[in-house]
């Protein structure tokens, strides 16, 4: 309950509402966790029973950003990791691009297809 406490107490302003991920671990199905999550206005989505693939998408891109930008680098304060985080967040959906999306950022991919779709 500890890293559940910490995220409770660094994202307890923000403006958006907050999703916790989890697979479906006993631990995650505790009525202490459950009800902490509810008191605390935090949605909890789980992977369906027995289907890993779920959380894919997710857990790719957290394997590309640390390789990008957090292995082999040490950082000497949250803050200095957490804007790291947000600085790269923005390039990788705003300048990195991906050759499956015909060599274009996710964010002009996601453009040019509405337009094409207008």
């Amino acid at each position: 309950m500890d890293a559940l406490d910490e995220a409770i107490k660094i994202t307890k302003d923000c403006p958006y509402r907050t999703t916790i991920h989890t697979d479906q671990g006993w631990g995650y199905q505790m009525k202490r966790y459950v009800r902490k999550l509810k008191d605390n206005g935090i949605f909890q989505s789980m992977s369906r029973k027995g289907n890993c693939l779920d959380n894919s998408p997710m857990e790719n891109f957290f394997g590309i950003m640390k390789q990008e930008m957090y292995y082999g680098r040490v950082y000497k304060s949250f803050e200095e990791l957490k804007q790291a985080v947000t600085d790269y967040i923005f390039y990788y959906n705003n300048e990195r691009i991906k050759a499956k999306l015909t060599g274009m950022s996710p964010v002009e991919y996601r453009l040019y297809t509405s337009q094409q779709a207008a």
